[in-house]
């Protein structure tokens, strides 16, 4: 099953057309995108016999982000061991880096994104989890059952911010405006032959930057929602972003930056991709 934010409003996703849920339901459901992940277990049921038709054609610049109002957005950092050497650090154990991106940078899959001017803005490729059942002390073996979906995330993140100061400033750094699209839908687990081996790639003007491969996370799905279960509750439609694969413009020589006029393509296998181009 596919669910997108269409215009504001949730819609199912079949044959790339898409039905509004709460005509479609008959009010059953409200057409806010966010508030359907309170009611998950009970809109799957809804979905999986309900007759859908044949829904409308849209455009992908109308979709926003399959959960833009998330009570909590996690972010985990260094979670593929190539990109820790690149940038420098070493394998976590225990428990990964995690911080937050703040809800208003989120944005839909299809946007423009104008640049904080004097930065080093970066890219980051990422599978994105979106919780569908409250989570708390959950354990590896349960964990799938507490997710709604998988969607495409992008963190953008801006270098010189994010190394400002005495402490690195990872929170503001990757929530400016527009930083954190995804989409272009939410695709359920059960969609994928394996939900945890996915192929991710990033192109910043049709050449490709980074390329990777879910099955290589140091932490997985499971292992994530099990880690961050265990110290605060996850939400229904909470998000969490699970880290990139090597390949950002920081761990590059000499490093590049994105510039204004530069297309990102963002894609993983099964789920779909986003486009961003920057202005300045």
């Amino acid at each position: 099953m596919r669910i997108a934010n269409l215009a504001g409003r949730l819609v199912l996703v079949t044959d790339g057309r898409a039905v509004d849920v709460q005509k479609a339901s008959g009010d059953l459901f409200s057409p806010d995108p966010q508030a359907v992940y309170s009611r998950w277990a009970e809109f799957r049921d809804w979905a999986a016999r309900a007759d859908l038709g044949d829904g409308v054609p849209f455009d992908p610049a109308d979709l926003g982000a399959p959960a833009p109002a998330p009570r909590q957005l996690l972010a985990v950092g260094l979670n593929y061991r190539e990109h820790i050497t690149e940038a420098g650090f070493t394998t976590p154990v225990g428990m990964p880096p995690v911080f937050t991106k703040f809800a208003t940078s989120i944005t839909g899959p299809v946007t423009e994104v104008t640049l904080p001017p004097g930065g080093h803005t970066d890219w980051e490729v990422e599978l994105v989890v979106v919780v569908g059942r409250r989570a708390h002390h959950v354990p590896e073996a349960d964990a799938w059952s507490h997710v709604a979906g998988l969607t495409v995330g992008q963190d953008l993140s801006e270098r010189i911010l994010q190394m400002d100061g005495p402490a690195p400033q990872f929170g503001l750094a990757k929530s400016y405006p527009g930083f954190t699209p995804t989409g272009p839908w939410l695709v359920t687990p059960d969609e994928f032959d394996d939900p945890d081996d996915l192929e991710l790639t990033c192109a910043v003007n049709g050449e490709e930057v980074q390329r990777g491969r879910t099955r290589q996370l140091i932490f997985s799905v499971p292992a994530l929602i099990a880690k961050l279960s265990g110290v605060l509750p996850l939400l229904p439609g909470d998000v969490v972003f699970t880290g990139t694969p090597s390949g950002v413009g920081l761990g590059r020589t000499p490093q590049r930056w994105l510039a204004a006029g530069d297309e990102l393509v963002s894609s993983i296998e099964g789920i779909g991709e986003l486009r961003q181009r920057f202005t300045g």
